[in-house]
């Protein structure tokens, strides 16, 4: 780092996305990206009047987004919030209301930690179970701001709405932030919960079951106040953060839900079989609401796998926590791609 980086930033230690290397094509299934392009109807909207258009500043209030969200979660515009992936959101979501400590589990989505270092939130990590679920109990009555993945990253572990509702019930003054990036491969989404409870924060992405991982679009649902809370820390940083052609693109998405539900019913028929095909291989699955598995297997350690998978031209993820460093991460692609990941560890366990 220079001489002229802030001493208070400089043992921060950055989130580390999932690599992307170029030296090969590979079956890539390391960053929970979707294997299904966007709705035909949302690809057609790239014209050369759309990207003519780009010579204007987008609408800083997304309103024609924010109508369309608001319609398909059946409640009002004043209580969307939109920004340049979930991320943002998360960003913004610490810094707002992470002032008195954040809790979040001590297995979980990396970015939680680095946003609490990031804006000196003091932050306690709470162990998951010996069978890697959250235990709703262990975030009753905080007394600080709960931020929870559901399902949970990298397990794919989820929980139920009432032990969601419990969670918020019990830190009646404390801001509870529900990141449901995963929601819709299998679990239940806390939006409709936001009508009745004033400190509910719900977090959705276009990253993952919409396939605009590169488009970067992020939403939340929540009581007005907090709404109003998050534009207040937009309109502080960056107006214009989510672009013309994303929220076009969005739009466009929202009203084209069947072919992404029906996109979202195929990987979760690629993800069992893949669970009972590794299974069937000796590996331990945990059970998951998302679009990825999270698997070990007793003959091989988890890096090993990766780096042989890497090497057949699959990618998957492997963390370093020594917990879960017998584990990969594994996105679920289409049939074919998990069909060929079963055949390159079958290979590989043959060796």
């Amino acid at each position: 780092m220079s001489k002229f980086f802030s001493s208070r930033l400089s043992s921060l230690e950055a989130y580390v996305p999932g690599e992307q290397p170029k030296d090969m094509a590979y079956i890539k299934l390391n960053t929970n990206e979707s294997p299904f392009p966007p709705a035909p109807a949302v690809q057609r909207a790239l014209t050369e009047d759309t990207v003519a258009k780009l010579r204007l500043y987008c609408d800083p209030e997304a309103s024609r987004l924010k109508a369309a969200l608001a319609d398909s979660f059946a409640t009002d515009a004043s209580r969307i919030f939109v920004s340049n992936g979930s991320d943002d959101i998360l960003n913004f979501a610490f810094l707002a209301f992470g002032e008195g400590g954040v809790a979040f589990p001590d297995i979980s989505y990396g970015f939680y930690e680095v946003f609490a270092r990031l804006h000196g939130i003091s932050a306690e990590k709470i162990p998951l179970a010996e069978d890697f679920s959250i235990t709703p109990k262990d975030y009753f009555a905080k007394g600080k701001m709960v931020c929870i993945a559901n399902p949970n990253a990298p397990t794919g572990m989820a929980l139920s709405l009432e032990e969601v509702e419990a969670i918020v019930k019990s830190n009646p003054d404390s801001v509870v932030l529900i990141d449901e990036a995963y929601v819709d491969f299998g679990g239940e989404s806390c939006a409709a919960l936001t009508k009745k409870y004033k400190n509910l924060l719900c977090v959705g992405t276009f990253s993952k079951s919409r396939s605009m991982a590169g488009a970067r679009l992020g939403f939340a649902v929540a009581d007005e106040a907090l709404i109003a809370d998050l534009e207040r820390v937009k309109y502080s940083t960056n107006p214009y953060n989510v672009n013309s052609l994303t929220q076009l693109l969005g739009v466009l998405t929202l009203e084209n839900q069947a072919y992404y539900t029906e996109n979202c019913q195929r990987i979760i028929e690629a993800r069992a079989y893949a669970t009972k095909a590794l299974e069937a291989l000796g590996f331990s699955v945990l059970p998951s609401s998302a679009n990825f598995i999270f698997a070990k297997s007793d003959r091989i350690g988890g890096e090993a796998l990766y780096l042989a998978l890497k090497a057949r031209g699959v990618l998957v993820r492997h963390f370093e926590k020594p917990r879960i460093a017998d584990y990969n991460r594994i996105t679920v692609g289409t049939l074919a791609d998990m069909q060929a990941l079963v055949a390159a560890v079958k290979d590989i366990l043959s060796q």
